[in-house]
């Protein structure tokens, strides 16, 4: 249990410095026009978030299966915490164009099904 907690905050401080340094610098990544790099950025954001999570519960020593669970941790922060981002888009983000809310809360969705869909163990038995 105490490798979750340690993953959960893990996941929160990744997502404080991913949220300021977007409140920051994300102008460039909030002008994102084109559907073709729009679907880059969440190719690229799932390929990454899986091998994150792959890595961390690798380093906290979460055993192999009970991963997703590592993964879920991890993730958390971001899918409690965005929604409000969201929200709040324009109070959050006063760099970013208001119209690129949808292309954030679309690409935090990708990176937390990207950590989730990393972990998960695809090759299971059913019972």
């Amino acid at each position: 249990m105490f490798i979750y907690k340690r993953l959960a905050i893990y996941g929160l401080v990744l997502w404080l410095s991913a949220t300021i340094a977007l409140r920051i610098w994300g102008h460039g990544i909030f002008s994102v026009r084109s559907p073709l790099s729009i679907v880059v950025v969440f190719a690229v954001s799932v390929v990454l978030m899986a091998l994150v999570a792959r890595r961390l519960c690798r380093r906290f020593g979460v055993p192999r299966e009970h991963w997703l669970e590592g993964a879920l941790a991890l993730a958390l922060p971001t899918l409690v915490l965005d929604p409000f981002s969201c929200a709040f888009f324009p109070s959050v983000f006063p760099n970013a164009p208001i119209e690129s809310a949808g292309f954030f809360g679309g690409w935090m969705l990708c990176c937390c099904c990207g950590a989730l869909a990393g972990e998960a163990r695809w090759d299971r038995k059913e019972a």
